[in-house]
């Protein structure tokens, strides 16, 4: 009988485990075993799938998916280029939208003064751009003090205390500001060209500074006293971003050797003064016009919590149709304007080749599947968003229209061509986010959006994301 009892009480368990891990495994919506198994004998391992297995299994996906076609019929021929000198290299950091704000301003520079090349220390305004952010990051948790510590717009604060990534508007802050100065000047450091450790320790620092502020509210302080403390934990921030970057110029001594070799006699700046006397543009002539399909065009949007100065401005821009803003840029680049604009760089581009071309990576052939999203699809299902900044140089004009692109990039002279990428024009509709050009080329239509009351969006807009 004992022994009886026993087993039935294990086949008893054994019931209801089996009972449980059906449940568990079967429950609406979760995938079974039979469909497993349907989905198993569905796959058919063909010549073609084989081929492919063996193919990805043993070399890299993109050597494999690069059209040929797209290469053979490459060229790098221009109806239009602007005259530019140099490459530029924001090596391991993400400051592509201060390489290519100051990439525009180079060219005149240069040809103001007759010079062979010329190039603005990007360090300078990196290391302020740090300093405001901080600042930025740490009057926010002032401002949002008593809110909760899951708040989205916490959460986004917390996550991000001190990104390299920025917009334009941030570019036009810093000039405004604290103005520039030659590279060598304040030339590049270790931790410039590779920010990562230096912005980890200075977000460590800025997200122990937040405890203290909340736990300074929460003991009854007052803004006051929560700003005086604030300057205190800036003075921190100064000193570790002095010991990764130098420390900026006040006032400098500069002078230059001409395109002719004549040498010009040793002045004295001030980083504005020199903005003034060697740049001199009014960059708020400049605006942001944007194609986001996924939002109405002929609206003004803004996007909260972009700005890297608390008193700054925050991102902003008209939203047109892209036949619209590519007549914009066109007719900026003929008039020998530099063009930044962003993109999602990490579409079709090749850093090997220079190319950047629709299906230039024909990855649905390898794996036999459809992926095609339109553009509006992919922007609000987070497939893609403009996440990087350049230049546009060039354009080649074709039977009236734009064919490609010739676009100035911020890494370095072994990529692309020789630092330049050919932007196909279908890759532009596809992959291009925004411009930023003068009043001058917009027609009035365009520029009557900004006098529109913003809209406000968030920052985690789906179209929205730190260019670097």
């Amino acid at each position: 009988m004992r022994l009886a009892w026993k087993l039935e009480i294990a086949f008893c368990i054994l019931f209801l485990l089996a009972f449980s891990s059906a449940s568990l495994f079967a429950a609406e919506g979760g995938l079974d075993m039979q469909t497993v198994e349907k989905i198993r004998s569905s796959f058919q391992m063909d010549p073609h799938t084989r081929a492919m297995y063996n193919s990805v299994t043993n070399t890299d996906i993109t050597n494999l998916a690069l059209n040929r076609d797209i290469l053979r019929g490459h060229n790098e021929i221009f109806s239009h280029k602007i005259k530019t000198k140099g490459i530029t290299n924001q090596n391991k950091s993400g400051r592509c939208w201060l390489f290519a704000g100051l990439n525009i301003m180079r060219p005149i520079v240069i040809k103001k003064q007759n010079l062979k090349s010329f190039e603005f220390s990007q360090t300078y305004l990196a290391f302020y751009d740090k300093l405001e952010k901080a600042n930025n990051f740490l009057e926010r948790i002032i401002e949002f003090r008593g809110r909760d510590i899951l708040d989205r717009e916490m959460e986004f604060l917390l996550r991000t205390p001190l990104p390299d990534g920025g917009y334009w508007e941030n570019v036009v802050n810093l000039v405004e500001k604290y103005g520039v100065v030659p590279q060598e000047i304040m030339p590049e450091t270790n931790s410039s060209g590779n920010t990562g450790l230096m912005n980890a320790l200075v977000s460590r620092k800025l997200r122990s500074n937040a405890v203290k502020l909340r736990d300074m509210h929460q003991k009854g302080e007052g803004i006051e006293k929560l700003r005086t403390e604030k300057k205190h934990m800036l003075a921190g921030v100064y000193k570790m971003l002095v010991m990764n970057l130098g420390e900026p110029p006040s006032e400098f001594q500069w002078r230059f050797q001409d395109a002719n070799d004549v040498v010009s006699e040793s002045e004295t700046y001030t980083p504005k003064g020199f903005y003034a006397e060697f740049v001199g543009v009014d960059l708020r002539q400049y605006v942001d016009i944007f194609n986001d399909p996924s939002k109405p065009y002929g609206k003004h949007y803004q996007i909260s919590l972009t700005r890297n100065l608390y008193d700054g401005e925050d991102a902003h821009f008209a939203n047109v149709e892209m036949q619209t803003l590519k007549a914009i840029a066109a007719k900026a680049v003929l008039a020998d304007e530099p063009t930044w604009f962003s993109c999602d760089v990490g579409k079709d581009q090749s850093r090997d080749h220079g190319i950047m071309a629709m299906e230039l990576y024909d990855y649905d052939s390898i794996y036999g599947v459809d992926m095609a999203m339109t553009k509006a699809e992919r922007s609000l299902f987070r497939e893609s968003v403009p996440n990087h900044a350049m230049v546009f140089i060039g354009v080649d004009i074709a039977d009236g229209k734009p064919a490609k692109w010739l676009v100035e990039n911020s890494w370095g002279k072994d990529k692309g061509s020789e630092g330049l990428w050919t932007l196909y024009d279908s890759w532009f509709d596809t992959n291009v986010y925004s411009i930023i050009v003068k009043r001058e080329y917009v027609p009035d239509e365009v520029l009557k959006i900004f006098d529109q009351p913003a809209i406000i969006r968030p920052v985690w807009d789906p179209v929205w994301a730190f260019v670097q």
